[in-house]
Protein backbone atom coordinates (compact mmCIF):
# COMPACT_ATOMS: atom_id res chain seq x y z
CA UNK A 1 0.00 0.00 0.00
CA UNK A 2 1.52 3.32 -1.31
CA UNK A 3 2.18 6.17 1.53
CA UNK A 4 -0.91 8.58 1.23
CA UNK A 5 -0.84 12.26 0.44
CA UNK A 6 -3.73 13.77 2.56
CA UNK A 7 -5.10 17.01 1.33
CA UNK A 8 -7.55 18.21 4.65
CA UNK A 9 -8.23 21.16 7.05
CA UNK A 10 -6.11 21.05 10.15
CA UNK A 11 -9.14 19.74 12.36
CA UNK A 12 -9.05 16.54 9.92
CA UNK A 13 -5.71 15.04 9.83
CA UNK A 14 -5.54 13.76 12.68
CA UNK A 15 -7.64 11.51 11.29
CA UNK A 16 -6.06 8.35 10.87
CA UNK A 17 -6.34 6.38 7.17
CA UNK A 18 -6.15 3.08 8.40
CA UNK A 19 -6.87 3.36 12.27
CA UNK A 20 -4.54 4.06 15.63
CA UNK A 21 -2.06 1.16 16.15
CA UNK A 22 -2.30 -0.97 19.13
CA UNK A 23 1.27 -1.54 20.30
CA UNK A 24 -0.03 -1.49 24.06
CA UNK A 25 -2.49 -4.07 23.58
CA UNK A 26 -2.77 -7.54 24.85
CA UNK A 27 -0.75 -10.14 22.81
CA UNK A 28 -1.53 -13.47 21.21
CA UNK A 29 0.41 -16.16 23.00
CA UNK A 30 2.27 -18.82 21.06
CA UNK A 31 2.44 -21.01 23.90
CA UNK A 32 -1.08 -21.25 24.51
CA UNK A 33 -2.15 -21.47 20.86
CA UNK A 34 0.10 -24.31 20.95
CA UNK A 35 -1.50 -25.92 23.81
CA UNK A 36 -4.78 -25.25 21.74
CA UNK A 37 -4.06 -26.96 18.58
CA UNK A 38 -2.14 -30.50 20.38
CA UNK A 39 -5.70 -30.39 22.28
CA UNK A 40 -7.56 -30.31 19.36
CA UNK A 41 -4.83 -33.32 17.39
CA UNK A 42 -5.38 -34.76 20.70
CA UNK A 43 -9.22 -36.15 19.36
CA UNK A 44 -7.56 -38.33 16.74
CA UNK A 45 -9.40 -37.00 13.74
CA UNK A 46 -12.11 -34.40 13.34
CA UNK A 47 -13.72 -35.38 10.06
CA UNK A 48 -17.23 -34.15 9.50
CA UNK A 49 -18.38 -37.83 9.48
CA UNK A 50 -16.84 -38.84 12.47
CA UNK A 51 -18.60 -39.33 15.48
CA UNK A 52 -20.48 -36.63 16.95
CA UNK A 53 -21.07 -38.28 20.78
CA UNK A 54 -17.97 -40.19 21.81
CA UNK A 55 -16.69 -37.93 24.76
CA UNK A 56 -13.05 -38.45 23.60
CA UNK A 57 -12.87 -39.05 20.18
CA UNK A 58 -14.29 -36.76 16.70
CA UNK A 59 -15.26 -34.07 15.52
CA UNK A 60 -18.27 -34.01 17.94
CA UNK A 61 -15.98 -33.78 20.96
CA UNK A 62 -13.66 -31.42 19.33
CA UNK A 63 -16.79 -28.83 18.65
CA UNK A 64 -17.74 -29.43 22.37
CA UNK A 65 -14.16 -28.99 23.70
CA UNK A 66 -14.23 -25.72 21.41
CA UNK A 67 -17.70 -24.27 22.81
CA UNK A 68 -15.99 -24.92 26.32
CA UNK A 69 -13.32 -22.87 25.27
CA UNK A 70 -15.65 -19.80 24.51
CA UNK A 71 -17.13 -20.26 27.71
CA UNK A 72 -14.78 -19.91 29.73
CA UNK A 73 -13.70 -16.84 27.93
CA UNK A 74 -16.52 -15.73 28.60
CA UNK A 75 -16.90 -16.35 32.49
CA UNK A 76 -13.53 -14.37 32.46
CA UNK A 77 -15.38 -11.19 30.95
CA UNK A 78 -18.14 -11.30 33.26
CA UNK A 79 -20.51 -12.60 30.38
CA UNK A 80 -19.36 -10.79 27.22
CA UNK A 81 -19.46 -13.54 25.09
CA UNK A 82 -23.23 -15.41 23.93
CA UNK A 83 -21.85 -19.06 22.84
CA UNK A 84 -24.46 -20.59 20.54
CA UNK A 85 -24.36 -24.16 18.07
CA UNK A 86 -26.31 -23.82 14.68
CA UNK A 87 -26.53 -26.86 12.61
CA UNK A 88 -27.93 -28.34 9.73
CA UNK A 89 -28.15 -31.20 7.57
CA UNK A 90 -26.20 -31.60 4.32
CA UNK A 91 -26.00 -34.56 1.82
CA UNK A 92 -23.23 -34.60 -1.04
CA UNK A 93 -20.99 -36.43 -2.73
CA UNK A 94 -18.85 -36.52 0.30
CA UNK A 95 -21.57 -37.37 2.34
CA UNK A 96 -23.76 -39.81 0.62
CA UNK A 97 -26.11 -40.49 3.27
CA UNK A 98 -25.72 -37.02 4.96
CA UNK A 99 -24.36 -35.61 7.84
CA UNK A 100 -25.36 -33.23 10.90
CA UNK A 101 -23.10 -29.70 10.42
CA UNK A 102 -22.66 -27.89 13.56
CA UNK A 103 -21.10 -24.34 13.85
CA UNK A 104 -19.64 -23.23 17.43
CA UNK A 105 -20.32 -19.31 17.75
CA UNK A 106 -19.20 -17.02 20.42
CA UNK A 107 -20.70 -13.35 19.71
CA UNK A 108 -19.33 -10.58 21.17
CA UNK A 109 -22.29 -7.89 21.32
CA UNK A 110 -21.97 -4.37 19.92
CA UNK A 111 -22.15 -1.36 22.43
CA UNK A 112 -23.94 0.64 19.43
CA UNK A 113 -25.41 -1.21 16.04
CA UNK A 114 -25.16 -5.03 16.51
CA UNK A 115 -26.64 -5.39 13.53
CA UNK A 116 -23.26 -4.57 12.43
CA UNK A 117 -20.97 -7.99 12.29
CA UNK A 118 -17.56 -8.62 11.50
CA UNK A 119 -16.65 -12.69 11.44
CA UNK A 120 -13.67 -14.13 12.20
CA UNK A 121 -13.42 -17.75 10.83
CA UNK A 122 -11.71 -21.21 10.64
CA UNK A 123 -12.58 -24.75 10.34
CA UNK A 124 -12.44 -27.19 12.85
CA UNK A 125 -12.66 -30.37 11.01
CA UNK A 126 -9.52 -32.48 9.32
CA UNK A 127 -9.28 -35.25 6.74
CA UNK A 128 -6.72 -37.65 5.17
CA UNK A 129 -5.58 -38.63 1.49
CA UNK A 130 -8.50 -39.98 1.22
CA UNK A 131 -11.88 -37.33 2.13
CA UNK A 132 -14.41 -40.47 2.90
CA UNK A 133 -11.67 -41.84 5.35
CA UNK A 134 -13.45 -40.91 9.04
CA UNK A 135 -11.05 -43.93 11.18
CA UNK A 136 -7.44 -43.29 10.81
CA UNK A 137 -5.94 -40.27 12.71
CA UNK A 138 -6.56 -36.91 10.60
CA UNK A 139 -4.26 -34.73 13.59
CA UNK A 140 -4.80 -31.88 11.18
CA UNK A 141 -2.45 -29.17 13.29
CA UNK A 142 -2.10 -26.87 10.44
CA UNK A 143 -5.42 -27.31 8.33
CA UNK A 144 -7.11 -26.14 10.03
CA UNK A 145 -6.07 -26.66 13.90
CA UNK A 146 -4.42 -23.66 13.87
CA UNK A 147 -7.29 -21.44 12.01
CA UNK A 148 -9.28 -22.65 15.03
CA UNK A 149 -6.41 -21.76 17.36
CA UNK A 150 -6.67 -18.47 15.98
CA UNK A 151 -10.25 -17.62 16.42
CA UNK A 152 -10.13 -19.33 19.88
CA UNK A 153 -7.15 -16.87 21.00
CA UNK A 154 -8.61 -13.86 19.15
CA UNK A 155 -11.69 -13.60 21.34
CA UNK A 156 -9.62 -14.64 24.51
CA UNK A 157 -7.88 -11.06 23.54
CA UNK A 158 -10.75 -9.14 22.64
CA UNK A 159 -13.08 -10.36 25.24
CA UNK A 160 -14.31 -7.64 27.91
CA UNK A 161 -13.07 -4.60 25.21
CA UNK A 162 -16.36 -2.95 23.57
CA UNK A 163 -17.17 -2.39 20.14
CA UNK A 164 -19.50 -0.04 18.13
CA UNK A 165 -20.46 -3.41 16.09
CA UNK A 166 -20.84 -7.09 16.68
CA UNK A 167 -17.53 -9.73 16.71
CA UNK A 168 -18.90 -13.24 15.36
CA UNK A 169 -15.83 -15.85 16.39
CA UNK A 170 -16.97 -18.50 14.69
CA UNK A 171 -15.92 -22.41 14.65
CA UNK A 172 -16.86 -24.00 11.41
CA UNK A 173 -17.05 -27.64 10.55
CA UNK A 174 -18.04 -29.67 6.89
CA UNK A 175 -14.95 -27.37 4.73
CA UNK A 176 -13.72 -30.47 3.57
CA UNK A 177 -16.92 -31.98 2.49
CA UNK A 178 -17.91 -29.22 0.53
CA UNK A 179 -17.38 -25.46 2.99
CA UNK A 180 -20.86 -26.44 4.54
CA UNK A 181 -20.34 -24.97 7.88
CA UNK A 182 -19.36 -21.68 5.88
CA UNK A 183 -23.06 -22.01 3.87
CA UNK A 184 -24.36 -22.74 6.64
CA UNK A 185 -23.16 -19.73 8.43
CA UNK A 186 -23.55 -17.29 5.67
CA UNK A 187 -27.45 -18.34 5.40
CA UNK A 188 -27.64 -17.85 9.33
CA UNK A 189 -26.02 -14.62 8.73
CA UNK A 190 -28.63 -13.04 5.93
CA UNK A 191 -31.70 -14.92 8.23
CA UNK A 192 -30.77 -12.56 10.77
CA UNK A 193 -30.41 -9.48 9.08
CA UNK A 194 -27.23 -9.11 9.82
CA UNK A 195 -24.71 -6.23 7.91
CA UNK A 196 -22.01 -8.19 7.54
CA UNK A 197 -18.79 -5.36 7.40
CA UNK A 198 -15.88 -8.42 6.93
CA UNK A 199 -15.42 -12.01 7.05
CA UNK A 200 -11.81 -13.02 7.80
CA UNK A 201 -11.42 -16.80 7.13
CA UNK A 202 -8.29 -18.15 8.55
CA UNK A 203 -7.41 -21.58 6.75
CA UNK A 204 -3.61 -22.88 7.13
CA UNK A 205 -2.16 -20.17 8.95
CA UNK A 206 0.63 -21.72 11.17
CA UNK A 207 3.58 -23.02 8.69
CA UNK A 208 6.51 -20.98 7.46
CA UNK A 209 8.40 -23.76 6.08
CA UNK A 210 7.68 -24.50 2.66
CA UNK A 211 7.40 -28.01 0.37
CA UNK A 212 10.57 -26.50 -1.47
CA UNK A 213 12.53 -25.83 2.06
CA UNK A 214 12.33 -22.27 1.90
CA UNK A 215 11.57 -20.38 5.14
CA UNK A 216 8.84 -17.66 4.74
CA UNK A 217 7.75 -16.30 8.67
CA UNK A 218 7.36 -12.51 7.89
CA UNK A 219 4.40 -12.83 4.91
CA UNK A 220 1.07 -13.57 4.72
CA UNK A 221 -1.27 -14.06 1.84
CA UNK A 222 -4.77 -13.02 2.00
CA UNK A 223 -6.58 -13.87 -1.07
CA UNK A 224 -9.62 -11.61 -2.00
CA UNK A 225 -11.79 -11.43 -5.54
CA UNK A 226 -11.70 -8.69 -8.18
CA UNK A 227 -15.40 -8.75 -9.89
CA UNK A 228 -18.05 -9.81 -7.22
CA UNK A 229 -19.82 -12.98 -7.54
CA UNK A 230 -22.65 -11.96 -6.10
CA UNK A 231 -23.20 -8.91 -9.50
CA UNK A 232 -26.13 -9.04 -11.74
CA UNK A 233 -26.08 -8.95 -15.45
CA UNK A 234 -26.76 -5.08 -15.46
CA UNK A 235 -24.06 -4.12 -12.88
CA UNK A 236 -21.14 -6.30 -14.62
CA UNK A 237 -22.24 -4.33 -17.79
CA UNK A 238 -21.69 -1.24 -15.59
CA UNK A 239 -18.45 -2.38 -14.26
CA UNK A 240 -16.99 -2.88 -17.86
CA UNK A 241 -17.99 0.34 -18.70
CA UNK A 242 -16.29 2.45 -15.64
CA UNK A 243 -13.97 -0.34 -14.41
CA UNK A 244 -13.22 -1.35 -11.04
CA UNK A 245 -12.44 -4.85 -11.33
CA UNK A 246 -10.04 -4.44 -8.58
CA UNK A 247 -12.19 -2.72 -6.21
CA UNK A 248 -15.15 -4.79 -4.94
CA UNK A 249 -15.82 -5.16 -1.65
CA UNK A 250 -13.86 -8.03 -0.89
CA UNK A 251 -10.62 -6.56 -2.61
CA UNK A 252 -11.41 -3.58 -0.63
CA UNK A 253 -11.39 -5.26 2.20
CA UNK A 254 -8.01 -6.80 1.63
CA UNK A 255 -6.69 -3.45 1.17
CA UNK A 256 -7.77 -2.57 4.29
CA UNK A 257 -5.92 -5.27 5.78
CA UNK A 258 -2.48 -4.57 4.39
CA UNK A 259 -3.47 -0.79 5.53
CA UNK A 260 -4.00 -2.35 8.81
CA UNK A 261 -0.48 -4.20 8.73
CA UNK A 262 1.75 -1.18 7.97
CA UNK A 263 0.19 0.49 10.72
CA UNK A 264 0.93 -1.85 13.33
CA UNK A 265 4.70 -2.90 11.94
CA UNK A 266 5.03 -4.45 15.42
CA UNK A 267 2.97 -7.28 14.55
CA UNK A 268 6.07 -8.26 11.87
CA UNK A 269 4.14 -9.68 8.86
CA UNK A 270 3.62 -7.91 5.27
CA UNK A 271 0.38 -8.74 3.50
CA UNK A 272 0.55 -10.18 0.49
CA UNK A 273 -2.60 -9.54 -0.96
CA UNK A 274 -3.58 -11.78 -4.04
CA UNK A 275 -5.67 -10.43 -6.67
CA UNK A 276 -7.64 -14.00 -6.83
CA UNK A 277 -10.27 -15.32 -5.11
CA UNK A 278 -8.14 -18.11 -3.82
CA UNK A 279 -4.95 -20.72 -4.32
CA UNK A 280 -5.14 -21.81 -8.04
CA UNK A 281 -8.40 -24.20 -8.61
CA UNK A 282 -9.41 -24.12 -4.61
CA UNK A 283 -11.17 -22.78 -2.05
CA UNK A 284 -12.34 -21.86 1.17
CA UNK A 285 -15.07 -21.05 3.72
CA UNK A 286 -15.21 -17.29 2.60
CA UNK A 287 -16.43 -18.48 -0.85
CA UNK A 288 -20.55 -19.44 0.17
CA UNK A 289 -20.13 -15.42 2.14
CA UNK A 290 -19.33 -13.80 -1.55
CA UNK A 291 -22.00 -15.55 -2.95
CA UNK A 292 -24.07 -13.63 -0.86
CA UNK A 293 -22.53 -10.17 -1.06
CA UNK A 294 -20.73 -9.97 2.19
CA UNK A 295 -17.20 -8.78 2.09
CA UNK A 296 -14.84 -11.79 2.61
CA UNK A 297 -10.86 -12.50 2.05
CA UNK A 298 -9.10 -15.89 3.33
CA UNK A 299 -5.63 -15.38 5.32
CA UNK A 300 -3.08 -18.41 4.65
CA UNK A 301 0.63 -18.98 5.07
CA UNK A 302 3.01 -16.99 2.82
CA UNK A 303 4.68 -20.52 2.03
CA UNK A 304 2.67 -23.97 1.90
CA UNK A 305 4.33 -27.75 2.40
CA UNK A 306 1.77 -29.82 0.59
CA UNK A 307 3.44 -33.00 2.54
CA UNK A 308 1.50 -31.93 5.68
CA UNK A 309 -2.10 -31.28 4.09
CA UNK A 310 -4.28 -34.21 3.46
CA UNK A 311 -2.09 -36.64 3.98
CA UNK A 312 -2.22 -40.29 5.22
CA UNK A 313 0.59 -40.14 8.35
CA UNK A 314 3.53 -41.65 7.05
CA UNK A 315 7.23 -41.74 5.96
CA UNK A 316 8.10 -42.90 2.87
CA UNK A 317 12.15 -43.00 1.34
CA UNK A 318 12.91 -40.59 4.23
CA UNK A 319 10.02 -38.47 3.56
CA UNK A 320 7.59 -37.49 6.53
CA UNK A 321 4.25 -37.25 5.39
CA UNK A 322 1.29 -35.94 7.48
CA UNK A 323 0.04 -32.75 9.25
CA UNK A 324 1.55 -32.70 12.71
CA UNK A 325 2.42 -30.23 15.24
CA UNK A 326 5.72 -30.51 14.41
CA UNK A 327 4.97 -28.93 11.21
CA UNK A 328 4.28 -25.62 12.84
CA UNK A 329 5.25 -22.51 14.08
CA UNK A 330 3.74 -21.08 16.69
CA UNK A 331 5.11 -17.33 16.54
CA UNK A 332 4.33 -17.01 13.25
CA UNK A 333 0.54 -18.00 14.17
CA UNK A 334 0.51 -15.55 16.59
CA UNK A 335 1.49 -12.67 14.37
CA UNK A 336 -1.12 -14.18 11.73
CA UNK A 337 -3.52 -13.69 15.06
CA UNK A 338 -2.56 -10.59 15.97
CA UNK A 339 -2.98 -9.28 12.32
CA UNK A 340 -6.55 -10.96 12.91
CA UNK A 341 -6.79 -8.99 16.07
CA UNK A 342 -5.65 -5.95 14.77
CA UNK A 343 -8.19 -6.01 11.69
CA UNK A 344 -11.27 -6.60 14.08
CA UNK A 345 -10.65 -3.73 16.55
CA UNK A 346 -10.52 -1.02 13.27
CA UNK A 347 -13.61 -2.86 11.19
CA UNK A 348 -15.80 -3.59 14.88
CA UNK A 349 -15.49 0.11 15.63
CA UNK A 350 -15.42 1.85 12.27
CA UNK A 351 -18.84 2.95 10.85
CA UNK A 352 -20.21 1.16 7.77
CA UNK A 353 -19.07 1.95 4.00
CA UNK A 354 -21.20 3.96 2.47
CA UNK A 355 -23.77 1.96 0.50
CA UNK A 356 -23.34 4.12 -2.63
CA UNK A 357 -20.83 6.21 -4.17
CA UNK A 358 -21.18 8.36 -7.42
CA UNK A 359 -19.29 10.56 -9.66
CA UNK A 360 -19.97 12.86 -11.89
CA UNK A 361 -17.21 14.90 -13.87
CA UNK A 362 -17.71 13.79 -17.57
CA UNK A 363 -16.57 16.68 -20.44
CA UNK A 364 -14.82 18.48 -16.85
CA UNK A 365 -11.61 19.01 -15.32
CA UNK A 366 -13.51 18.55 -12.43
CA UNK A 367 -15.05 15.59 -10.66
CA UNK A 368 -17.62 16.03 -7.56
CA UNK A 369 -18.26 13.09 -5.52
CA UNK A 370 -21.39 12.14 -3.67
CA UNK A 371 -22.67 9.61 -1.16
CA UNK A 372 -25.02 8.42 0.88
CA UNK A 373 -24.76 9.13 4.50
CA UNK A 374 -23.45 6.58 7.01
CA UNK A 375 -24.95 6.81 10.51
CA UNK A 376 -21.89 7.72 13.23
CA UNK A 377 -19.65 8.54 10.67
CA UNK A 378 -18.26 11.85 11.84
CA UNK A 379 -16.11 12.37 8.73
CA UNK A 380 -15.55 10.88 4.87
CA UNK A 381 -12.22 10.21 3.69
CA UNK A 382 -12.65 10.20 -0.41
CA UNK A 383 -9.60 8.20 -1.92
CA UNK A 384 -8.41 8.42 -5.72
CA UNK A 385 -5.51 7.22 -7.54
CA UNK A 386 -4.85 7.07 -11.41
CA UNK A 387 -6.26 4.52 -13.25
CA UNK A 388 -3.17 2.82 -14.01
CA UNK A 389 -2.43 2.11 -10.14
CA UNK A 390 -3.12 -0.36 -7.85
CA UNK A 391 -3.48 1.25 -4.19
CA UNK A 392 -4.46 4.69 -3.35
CA UNK A 393 -1.82 7.71 -3.56
CA UNK A 394 -4.62 10.50 -2.54
CA UNK A 395 -7.05 11.11 0.05
CA UNK A 396 -9.21 14.12 1.50
CA UNK A 397 -11.00 14.17 4.55
CA UNK A 398 -14.22 15.57 4.14
CA UNK A 399 -16.33 16.78 7.24
CA UNK A 400 -19.85 18.75 7.10
CA UNK A 401 -21.25 16.86 4.28
CA UNK A 402 -21.57 14.11 1.87
CA UNK A 403 -20.48 15.55 -1.33
CA UNK A 404 -16.65 17.25 -2.50
CA UNK A 405 -15.26 18.87 -5.65
CA UNK A 406 -11.78 17.38 -6.68
CA UNK A 407 -10.50 20.34 -8.79
CA UNK A 408 -8.53 19.18 -11.11
CA UNK A 409 -9.01 15.60 -10.93
CA UNK A 410 -10.19 14.56 -13.96
CA UNK A 411 -13.10 11.40 -13.80
CA UNK A 412 -12.03 9.50 -16.98
CA UNK A 413 -8.03 9.42 -15.44
CA UNK A 414 -8.74 8.51 -11.83
CA UNK A 415 -10.53 5.98 -10.03
CA UNK A 416 -12.00 7.35 -6.93
CA UNK A 417 -13.92 6.24 -3.69
CA UNK A 418 -14.79 6.36 0.03
CA UNK A 419 -14.82 5.40 3.14
CA UNK A 420 -16.94 6.71 6.72
CA UNK A 421 -14.76 7.14 9.89
CA UNK A 422 -15.74 7.28 13.20
CA UNK A 423 -14.95 9.04 15.99
CA UNK A 424 -11.70 7.66 16.95
CA UNK A 425 -10.50 7.72 13.54
CA UNK A 426 -11.49 4.23 12.51
CA UNK A 427 -12.18 3.47 9.11
CA UNK A 428 -14.85 1.57 6.82
CA UNK A 429 -13.92 -0.06 3.90
CA UNK A 430 -13.65 1.81 0.80
CA UNK A 431 -16.69 2.07 -1.50
CA UNK A 432 -15.88 2.54 -5.36
CA UNK A 433 -17.00 5.62 -7.15
CA UNK A 434 -19.28 4.69 -10.25
CA UNK A 435 -21.87 6.71 -12.27
CA UNK A 436 -24.25 9.13 -10.41
CA UNK A 437 -27.76 8.13 -11.57
CA UNK A 438 -29.48 9.78 -14.87
CA UNK A 439 -32.15 12.01 -14.23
Amino acid sequence: MKTMILIASASALSLSSVAPAFAEAKAPDPARMKGTVEKLVSFGTRHTLSSATDPKRGIGAARRWGAEEFGRISKACGGCLTIETIADRFTGPRAPDGVEVADVLAIQKGTGDPSQVVIVAGHIDSRVTDVMNIKDDAPGANDNASGTALVIEAARVLAGEKFDGTIVYALLSGEEQGLWGAKLLASTAKARGWQVRAMLNNDIVGNTVGQNGHVVADRVRVFSEGIRFAEDAKANLTRRAIGGEDDGPSRALAKKVDGVAEANPQIGLDVFAVRRLDRFGRGGDHSPFLELGFPAVRFSVGIENYDRQHQDLRTENGRVYGDTVEGMDFPYLAKVTALNIATLRVLADAPAAPATVSLDGALSMDTRVFWDAVPGAVAYRVYWRRADAQDWTDSRVVTGGTQVVLKDVVVDDHFIGVAAVGKDGAESIVTFGGMAPRK
